[in-house]
């Protein structure tokens, strides 16, 4: 999550919280916090209106799941509190349904192994019906005439 996007969540500025980071800078270590690059900005803000008033001096910092954790250790606040509840709360939701998701992919996969494994078993008896189809199509029986 932005920086911007967080400060919103927890109603102080993004000056604000960026501050409160950089004093605690050592609980951000780079995979629960980094900062993009002017590049990166620059594309994210090229892809949404409202980047676009977005005016900084310095590219934004983005939060992984884990640094919107710690930031409840650095924002003291009530709000910040029952915020980051809220927010874990979420990641929780998205893990289970990735899980289920997964699980869900698991059974679709035994079902098909399923289904190839009722087929190639009853796809010989089928070949059989058609092998005696087809030899009874090439040698009619003989049939008896009546008459002359």
């Amino acid at each position: 999550m932005l920086d911007s996007d967080l400060a919103k969540l927890y109603e102080v500025e993004t000056k604000v919280l960026n501050q409160s980071v950089k004093r605690n800078i050592k609980r951000f270590p780079s995979h629960f916090m980094f900062q993009l690059t002017k590049e990166e900005w620059q594309i994210l803000r090229s892809q949404f209106v409202t980047f676009r008033d977005d005016i900084r001096k310095y590219p934004p910092y983005v939060f992984t799941e884990q640094g919107v954790a710690m930031l409840s250790s650095v924002l003291k606040s009530e709000k910040a509190i029952q915020i980051n509840i809220q927010i874990m709360d979420t990641f929780v939701k998205i893990r289970q349904y990735a899980l289920q998701t997964s699980q869900k992919n698991i059974e679709i996969e035994e079902l098909r192994k399923l289904l190839m494994l009722y087929i190639e078993k009853n796809d010989s008896r089928v070949n059989e019906i058609i092998r005696v189809l087809n030899n009874l199509i090439e040698k009619p029986k003989e049939t008896k005439h009546i008459g002359f």
